[in-house]
């Protein structure tokens, strides 16, 4: 049982930068995969970014060259954030899935992929 926990969300102006953490504890191992999604009311959950064991790194069209996932060990799961603009508003939520298959062989940017979800934390930008 993998627990996870977002914090960092908040609410910032158009052009500025974020940083969101995702607080990992429970039973996980070397062969976890890990991801952000976003979701805003009425709209699907939309994956954003991808890390796998390897730390090969997989992202959403709408947030290439702007986001950036990254892993502290399996403890802490962070996703910069730059530019940001008001279609980025979103409840940003991580989640982990135990893999042995990496981010070139299955699309872990599917929300369907995974086991393990935080409950999410807000980020509103501004314009």
């Amino acid at each position: 049982q993998v627990q996870l926990m977002e914090s960092g969300g908040t609410s910032v102006q158009a052009g500025e930068s974020l940083r969101l953490s995702c607080e990992i504890s429970g039973e996980i191992y070397d062969s976890y995969c890990m991801g952000w999604f976003r979701q805003v009311p009425g709209k699907q959950r939309e994956g954003v970014a991808a890390i796998d064991a390897d730390s090969g790194t997989a992202y959403g069209d709408s947030v290439k060259g702007r986001f950036t996932i990254s892993k502290e060990e399996y403890k802490t799961l962070y996703l910069e954030m730059h530019d940001l603009n008001p279609d980025d508003t979103a409840v940003y939520s991580c989640a982990a899935v135990r893999s042995m298959y990496n981010v070139r062989e299955r699309n872990y940017l599917d929300p369907g992929m995974y086991r393990s979800w935080g409950q999410g934390t807000q980020v509103t930008v501004s314009s």
